[in-house]
């Protein structure tokens, strides 16, 4: 990851409605989350709710797609770790072990994993 790409991705989540929104995606799992859904368990009304994940889109963060008439926004996983990777590049002048950090790999949910959790919920 580049510098500069890194920036823009710390930018969008130094916002308390974009982080919220980015962390609900995470959680979400590969299924996503549709628009509305976003906006109502997150209390923002559309016009503020299309701003934040405008940026988070263009940070590269959350990608969307048209399922119907919904628009799902789904985390993008690959993103998150580059950028943990490289936030933690040189992690102890670069020999890991000596701080017994282990690499970290974000993984979604499964589908079915994601659809049982919401019916629990």
């Amino acid at each position: 990851m580049q510098s500069a790409s890194a920036v823009k991705a710390l930018a969008a989540l130094a916002q308390q409605s974009r982080l919220a929104i980015f962390r609900l995606l995470v959680q979400a799992g590969l299924e996503g989350v549709n628009a509305g859904r976003i906006g109502q368990e997150l209390g923002l009304p559309p016009a503020t709710l299309s701003f934040h994940l405008k940026e988070l889109v263009h940070a590269g963060l959350i990608r969307s797609h048209q399922e119907g008439r919904f628009v799902i926004y789904q985390a993008q996983y690959d993103q998150i770790n580059e950028l943990v990777g490289f936030l933690t590049e040189h992690c102890c002048e670069g020999n890991p072990k000596g701080c017994n950090v282990t690499p970290f790999e974000c993984e979604p949910k499964s589908a079915e994993r994601t659809r049982s959790a919401a019916k629990t919920t």
